[in-house]
């Protein structure tokens, strides 16, 4: 392989590898248009595995999906106070509409609970009404000032969920499982780890009581917000006059939620699995699991190899396959298979076979898995049940990688504030500290370090002796943090 084709390392700079392996990977490109980007069909191919997962997860728990406008009257913002403080600086507004001024600026949707509760409260007389449980899947606008492809655009694409409920408790339960729907889907899926908790009230989402949040860890041991979670209370029910008549006559107002996840998630992917060589692609989430390599010399090979590579896609792909795998022959002309392999490893495919006139000779094939590079010679017999079980391996094996990763460079014994900057000025880590609720500290500590509390943990992921001061000012804790960098 000559050196100019060989991505930047890791270790030498991350954030050059990240970019140049999403652009030679052909995941997105950069558009015409400052800060957004172009998802091409790699790109998009995992997009739509995850779509269709959380979908049926959010079916299967009674959410339906729905639609609403791209565009937001600009008052709408205005009715909550703190969701229009919080998102006034990165809204995108429509002053002319058809060669005019319109009669109201409208604002290109940044999030859509203003809109979607405004619906709600239409909608809504009684208790018989709730709860109501939509999600939908729209592009969203944020004026970002540094954008990074996936991790942070202008543009770019999400659900969101939005729930309505009666009391306060069924919102709380409702914000809690999609909590935790989104660390099924990216433990199980995507094969990250995560790390799920409270935000500090700094962190939580403009206009929520609450806000829940899956926390992961990259390669360079900085954190990403891969999801979150919001009980809004009654925020925005008070704002829009979202009410209803209660069981026993009364007038009350709805208690809402919103929960979501965004293309962000394939960044995430890239940045947990991702290694010099190029992608790695947890298997139920490929477009491709399987590639075959066609290996021949001549024409006469040639036809014999590629029929039945074909054979081999069918039987694995087609009608009557059992679980199919999503199979592809590259049966390109001008590139030698060395030039495949290299490709094809780039794309992160989970496993490539190897088929030659030699492994038909001997009715076999040689799989490589894309995780380790191992080799394996495998029975044309057995190749289905072998690619299945090797594909399962794989998924179980990413996950359990990643989570050692995360544990190894995790820090829960009791640190000082000066080892604790050293840390998060070198190589970084997620270290579990005590922190007084002070919102002084907090600043404090991300004026000195860059690094936030990314979560108060849930008690599974808390540290078996629980802090007792704080990380920096050496009071009296309230809880315990989980503080790091984060993109």
């Amino acid at each position: 392989m000559a050196d100019d084709r060989k991505l930047p390392t890791r270790a030498d700079d991350f954030s050059a590898w990240y970019n140049e392996l999403v652009l030679r990977a052909e995941l997105a490109d950069y558009s015409p248009v400052r800060g957004c980007m172009v998802i091409r069909p790699p790109g998009y191919g995992i997009w739509e595995r995850m779509q269709r997962a959380l979908d049926d997860m959010f079916k299967e728990t009674g959410h339906q999906n729905a639609y609403f406008p791209l565009f937001i009257p600009e008052s709408f913002l205005r009715k909550e106070a703190q969701h229009v403080e919080g998102f006034a600086p990165e809204t995108a507004v429509v002053t002319i509409g058809g060669g005019k001024v319109l009669d109201e600026p409208l604002v290109v949707r940044p999030t859509s609970e203003t809109i979607i509760y405004a619906m709600f409260a239409k909608w809504v007389q009684s208790y018989r009404d709730l709860p109501i449980l939509m999600n939908q899947w729209a592009n969203v606008v944020r004026w970002e000032m540094r954008t990074r492809l996936f991790l942070r655009t202008l543009e770019f694409l999400w659900q969101e969920g939005h729930t309505a409920h009666a009391t306060h408790d069924e919102a709380e339960t409702e914000a809690r499982q999609m909590l935790g729907i989104y660390r099924k889907f990216m433990e199980e899926w995507v094969a990250m780890p995560v790390v799920t908790g409270q935000k500090s009230d700094s962190e939580r989402f403009a206009g929520a009581l609450r806000t829940y949040s899956c926390e992961a860890m990259m390669q360079d041991n900085k954190a990403l917000q891969a999801g979150t979670s919001h009980n809004l209370g009654q925020n925005f029910a008070k704002a829009f006059d979202l009410t209803f008549q209660t069981e026993s006559g009364e007038t009350a107002h709805a208690w809402n939620t919103s929960w979501g996840v965004s293309t962000r998630l394939i960044g995430g992917l890239v940045m947990t699995h991702g290694d010099d060589v190029g992608l790695r692609v947890p298997p139920r989430l490929a477009p491709i699991e399987l590639v075959i390599v066609p290996i021949y010399k001549t024409d006469a090979e040639r036809a014999r190899v590629i029929e039945v590579a074909q054979g081999v896609r069918a039987a694995l792909s087609g009608p009557g396959s059992g679980v199919p795998i999503r199979t592809h022959v590259d049966v390109r002309e001008h590139l030698k298979p060395g030039a495949k392999y290299y490709d094809w490893e780039l794309r992160g495919v989970p496993i490539r076979m190897e088929l030659g006139p030699r492994d038909l000779d001997r009715e076999q094939a040689v799989i490589v898995r894309r995780d380790t590079r191992e080799k394996q010679p495998v029975p044309l017999a057995t190749i289905g049940e072998a690619v299945r079980g090797l594909l399962t391996r794989i998924q179980g094996d990413m996950f359990a990688a990643a989570r050692e990763r995360r544990e190894a460079h995790s820090v829960r014994e009791p640190v000082t504030y000066d080892r604790f900057r050293e840390i998060m000025e070198g190589e970084g880590a997620f270290v579990y500290a005590g922190w007084c609720g002070g919102a002084e500290c907090e600043a404090q500590v991300k004026t000195d370090t860059k690094a936030t509390i990314r979560v108060l943990p849930d008690p599974e992921f808390r540290s078996p002796e629980a802090p007792t001061r704080c990380l920096r000012c050496d009071q009296p804790v309230k809880s315990e943090a989980l503080w790091a960098r984060a993109y």
